[in-house]
């Protein structure tokens, strides 16, 4: 089976790496002939776990290929991957599908045969009517279909997710797109992956409902954080009280600085954007979004607080840049809001992240990067700990405490104990963890 793949972005190199992995001849296409060169070199574009060697593998194999030429990597494929980019559209939020648009109709004009086009890029409900439109109108001769197959992977998991996924979804509405597309996933039969078969609308709001009800159990715990903050309460005790509910579970129950990335921040908008145009508003998501914004920009408050309410002129070690651990990914991270902030109250900036210190220097000025956390902290006032990577989770506290001017450490991600990090003498600052004794109630001290 041989299938075309473009877009050579996340989505598009994962997805495409991992189905030649099944078997399956994958030639992948980007415009970007920078980009198709390195990576024709065996050099990736992103930083994922165990992509360079699967990448090497199946070129090595012949089932991987890479190509500037969309008339190459489309005319004779048996299904062509949209995988491009969809980011929010400037001024309104909706998601930006000219590239998916374009896409479509370049199909149109070098497919030959019957091929299923397959828009894996996350797009509003739609789009899948609107591609099938576009190709009909390029080519009313065509033979074709349109299917929807949203991606569900995670950054710095994804190879895992895709061999291993809870399930997948498929929106198509022929049964020869549906033979093509069980042919391609059949591998994942051998371990049971339940097949979701819908219609194209209904897939691409899955999609959606998905990543934003996600999102939402993210925001619900970060706000029970701070008040379990105000009531003495500890939020780590909560969310394992709730999560061991089946109806609730565990994941993405874990307070934080908020949400980032790729995924969360313009999906949540576009299916904002999308129910309010068609008169059906989300008010849960449209306030999901603004917590989520405002919880950014107040993690630098707290910061400052931690340094005794000014940062002016005082030098602050961030430990962790990109939106989660496992990336380099900077998109909407929150390090992006609070290192500005900082910077505006007169802080000094020195940073360290394992991956994300080059994607860093091209969204933010003037930060002095370290080559360890050791070396961020060396004669620092005090250390904001933003993204938990796993060499962050057992810093040697002594070896911390000597470098520090003074031992204020601030912990958004709560990697640490507590009671350990002020045992061992540290000014330590965590998020919805309290200390057991409830501060007075609003209403109790306007009494």
């Amino acid at each position: 089976m041989r299938i075309a793949m473009i877009g050579t972005g996340y989505v598009g190199l994962v997805t495409g790496a991992c189905f030649s992995e099944f078997g399956v001849d994958v030639c992948c296409v980007d415009k970007d002939a920078d980009k198709i060169r390195r990576l024709k070199q065996g050099e990736i574009p992103i930083f994922e776990p165990g992509l360079e060697q699967l990448v090497e593998g199946n070129v090595k194999a012949g089932r991987l290929s890479f190509t500037t030429d969309l008339r190459e990597a489309v005319t004779g494929a048996d299904a062509v991957f949209i995988a491009v980019g969809t980011p929010s559209r400037r001024g309104d939020g909706h998601a930006d599908l000219s590239y998916v648009y374009a896409a479509a109709r370049e199909i149109a004009e070098n497919m030959r045969g019957y091929t299923v086009v397959v828009t894996k890029s996350t797009v509003p409900v739609g789009t899948g009517r609107e591609v099938e439109a576009i190709i009909r109108e390029c080519r009313p001769d065509a033979e074709f279909d349109v299917c929807s197959n949203p991606e569900f992977l995670r950054e710095g998991a994804a190879i895992n997710d895709f061999m291993r996924p809870d399930r997948v979804v498929i929106g198509c509405e022929s049964e020869r797109a549906r033979e093509v597309m069980r042919t391609l996933y059949r591998p994942l039969y051998l371990i049971e992956t339940p097949i979701v078969f819908t219609a194209l609308e209904t897939s691409e709001m899955i999609k959606y409902a998905a990543n934003t009800f996600l999102a939402t159990k993210i925001t619900f715990i970060n706000e029970i954080a701070d008040l379990c903050e105000k009531v003495g309460a500890d939020v780590h005790d909560v969310a394992r009280g709730i999560g061991l509910d089946g109806r609730i579970g565990r994941k993405f129950l874990h307070p934080g600085p908020g949400y980032g990335g790729s995924c969360f921040p313009k999906d949540t908008l576009a299916l904002v954007k999308t129910a309010q145009d068609f008169g059906s508003p989300l008010r849960i998501i449209e306030t999901v979004v603004d917590v989520n914004d405002r919880r950014k920009k107040a993690m630098a408050e707290r910061i400052v607080a931690a340094c005794g309410g000014s940062v002016a002129g005082k030098t602050v070690a961030v430990l962790g840049l990109t939106f989660k651990p496992n990336t380099d990914d900077m998109r909407d991270s929150p390090a992006l809001d609070i290192v500005p902030a900082l910077q505006a109250a007169g802080a000094i900036i020195r940073a360290y992240d394992p991956e994300g210190m080059d994607e860093a220097a091209r969204h933010m000025d003037g930060i002095k990067f370290g080559q360890s956390a050791y070396e961020a902290m060396d004669g620092a006032d005090a250390v904001a700990i933003v993204t938990e990577w796993n060499e962050f989770r057992a810093l040697d506290l002594a070896r911390m405490k000597k470098l520090l001017k003074a031992p204020v450490v601030v912990d958004l991600r709560n990697v640490y104990d507590p009671k350990d990090m002020r045992a061992a003498g540290f000014e330590y600052t965590c998020i919805g963890r309290g200390t057991g004794r409830p501060a007075r109630a609003a209403s109790e001290a306007a009494q």
